[in-house]
């Protein structure tokens, strides 16, 4: 299996004729607003543009994951470091079946969006000649998450390749713990910028979370959600130090953006 990290939360599954697409931000450089003003430097996002093999990557999706979109199903609620307008158009040009969460089938389908399967938490279902299981994700600790588009992560599991939970925008839950614990993938792709909003607590995992996410997990670890966002203080340096001084980095992978990770099964 091959995992092609474009930015942020993007990135591309490639296993044999599938190409599967991760929330798609395809957004230039500062074309969004900032997503915290006070808390955090008001920059525009995204901070970066999309690495420059990323056309190359996009042009041979044949699917497309989502892990959340909505909240209340308001359009100026949408979040769009997953998906957004210009990701939007991506899939609606080229048709793209996409697998969401039940809760966001409708909403992206109102959108011409071609929503093929809705996924209920933790029931399985067939896709692509395996299965896929949605794994609640909370966006938020405390009051904060009632205001985010709580979404799901997905735990993928296709025919000779090593098995990947893509945790979503989450912080470290009871039923994040299971899926590693019990399901336990050969990656888990785990989102680490530690966001956080003008109010309210961090929405992704904070630095003791990220490390007890390692620690729990079976096998690989691909870190994502990094220096792509105004609201998401981590660095790649400071994961990886944190990383060097808890004896985990060996267990981790930070790609770049546009970088390519291939994982072969039975990897650790």
């Amino acid at each position: 299996m091959k995992i092609h990290h474009l930015r942020n939360a993007t990135f591309v599954i490639e296993s044999g004729k599938y190409h599967i697409l991760i929330d798609p931000m395809l957004s230039g450089e500062g074309e969004l607003p900032p997503f915290a003003r006070i808390k955090h430097k008001s920059h525009r996002n995204p901070t970066v543009p999309l690495p420059d093999n990323a056309a190359g990557i996009l042009d041979k999706t044949t699917h497309c994951l989502i892990t959340h979109s909505q909240k209340f199903g308001i359009k100026a609620l949408q979040h769009m470091d997953h998906i957004d307008e210009a990701g939007e158009s991506f899939l609606r040009e080229k048709n793209i079946p996409i697998i969401t969460r039940e809760q966001d089938a409708s909403y992206l389908k109102k959108y011409g969006l071609n929503v093929v399967l809705s996924l209920k938490y933790w029931q399985p279902e067939p896709l692509l000649d395996g299965e896929i299981t949605a794994v609640p994700a909370l966006h938020g600790h405390s009051w904060i998450h009632h205001l985010m588009a709580n979404g799901a992560g997905f735990y993928l599991q296709l025919p000779e390749e090593p098995s990947i939970y893509i945790a979503g925008d989450t912080v470290y839950t009871k039923d994040v713990e299971r899926a590693l614990t019990e399901l336990k993938p050969d990656i888990a792709v785990m989102a680490s910028g530690s966001a956080s909003l003008d109010v309210g607590g961090p929405i992704l995992m904070p630095m003791e979370e990220l490390m007890r996410f390692v620690q729990n997990a079976p096998n690989k670890v691909i870190a994502n959600h990094l220096e792509a966002l105004n609201h998401c203080p981590t660095t790649r340096a400071q994961l990886k130090q944190e990383l060097e001084t808890k004896g985990l980095l060996a267990n981790v992978v930070i790609p770049n953006d546009g970088e390519t990770v291939t994982i072969e099964k039975n990897n650790r």
